[in-house]
């Protein structure tokens, strides 16, 4: 693929500047376009068509989700989730630092269409400087008469405002942000009601991640049938995919949906590190379960129905990419250790199912630990499964049950090294 379409940055320096996007990169066009030519519902019915799929996780395609806001109850809001927390996921903070921009335009975009006056974008903590540039970008807007009241002559006035959490990985689960940007502790509501209905102070809410907003000015501005040029039917558009782990080249590659496993690590990534076989993918970073790589599993199109179809989702499409060096009971131990310090302890399954998780996977590394203890770990991880308050309790076992389906002679192999029990 040689056409940019969130990473133009790449092919157009100094993006980021306002001055640049506006004039180079044809910057703003869409927006003006979406509120001085287009009717809201337009501006909706045009995403909808384009198979805009959310780029944070779940796939669920971003019109319907819009359409989903009850009728005549005012004020709304749109919310941009930019608090990238998934291991293995770097895709946004490329955006927000060196395209912010067609971001800042896609949020526009959103409110105009759901007819929302004000948006936030929320930030993890550790993005406090982006967060600040961020503050300074939506000045020039401000002074560009781009924001503002009474928007280019027209009845539209729109408010674009930054928040910064506090780095809790929970809080990109978006009811837990919701309670986070109300100023409350971050966990998750219990739903229903959804956010399309009471989200952000009880009003009806749309969030979509920073990924996402993105697309939107391109298709606004080119059409829905210019967007499904790209990838495939059920899954159009491109899409960023974060690659890391044991590969040469690992990094940010936008490609079209569809694009096979083999062809973004061989073809993009470089191959392996010192041409060692490929043993294991995981596609949405640490919640993801895992992937034996076989030549079916390479050669697989990485879509959100094809990846699924392998028995775990592609999600944020976090690719990391392990050979034959890594133990698969030692990743499971660092990816079980990250879901129970994150766990927001508000559900006992997550709360206590993590915990000991972590402290059976910690066993079964340091070989203290009987052939038992691999059955118990599965035991538990089962327990948590369909039980939790949100998707956090879900995502931390698949690694485990993966991991001891699919691998579990590299369990077998830890077991009573250091104790000296029989295996």
């Amino acid at each position: 693929m040689s056409e940019l379409i969130l990473l133009r940055h790449r092919e157009i320096t100094n993006l980021s500047h306002f001055r640049i996007y506006r004039d180079l990169g044809d910057g703003f066009k869409a927006f003006r376009k979406a509120v001085t030519r287009m009717e809201p519902g337009q501006v909706l019915n045009e995403v909808k068509e384009s198979g805009l799929r959310g780029r944070g996780g779940a796939g669920f395609p971003t019109g319907v989700k819009w359409s989903f806001l009850p009728k005549d109850v005012f004020p709304r809001y749109v919310v941009a989730n930019a608090d990238e927390s998934e291991p293995g996921t770097f895709k946004d903070r490329e955006i927000l630092e060196s395209n912010p921009f067609q971001f800042l335009e896609g949020l526009m975009i959103a409110a105009y269409a759901v007819q929302a006056n004000a948006a936030y974008v929320y930030l993890r903590g550790e993005f406090w400087q982006i967060a600040a540039d961020l503050d300074r970008k939506i000045r020039e807007m401000e002074n560009a008469g781009l924001l503002g009241d009474k928007l280019f002559g027209t009845n539209y006035s729109l408010r674009l405002y930054t928040h910064l959490g506090a780095g809790a990985y929970i809080c990109g689960e978006e009811s837990a942000l919701l309670e986070s940007l109300e100023g409350k502790l971050g966990q998750p509501r219990l739903r229903p009601p959804f956010p399309a209905v009471a989200g952000l102070y009880a009003k009806p809410t749309v969030i979509n991640n920073v990924e996402t907003l993105a697309n939107i000015p391109p298709i606004i501005s080119k059409g829905a049938a210019w967007f499904r040029s790209f990838g495939t039917e059920k899954s159009p558009g491109t899409k960023i995919f974060c690659l890391s782990g044991r590969v040469n080249k690992p990094g940010n590659y936008e490609l079209p949906l569809g694009t096979t496993f083999r062809s973004l690590i061989y073809e993009h990534g470089g191959g392996i590190i010192d041409d060692r076989p490929i043993k294991l993918i995981m596609p949405a970073g640490a919640s993801s379960g895992l992937i034996v790589a076989d030549d079916k599993a390479l050669d697989t199109p990485m879509d959100y129905e094809s990846v699924n179809a392998l028995g775990t989702p592609l999600g944020s499409a976090s690719m990391i990419i392990m050979d034959d060096t890594v133990g698969v009971d030692w990743l499971v131990n660092k990816t079980v250790r990250f879901f129970a310090h994150e766990s927001c302890g508000k559900c006992t399954p997550c709360r206590e199912g993590t915990y000991w998780m972590h402290h059976l996977t910690r066993r079964i590394h340091t070989g203290e630990a009987t052939l038992a203890d691999i059955d118990l770990l599965d035991d538990v991880a089962a327990q948590i499964q369909g039980k939790c308050l949100c998707a956090l309790g879900e995502f931390s076992i698949m690694a485990v049950r993966s991991g001891i389906q699919q691998f579990r002679a590299d369990f077998e192999a830890r077991v009573g090294q250091l104790a000296g029990v029989e295996k």
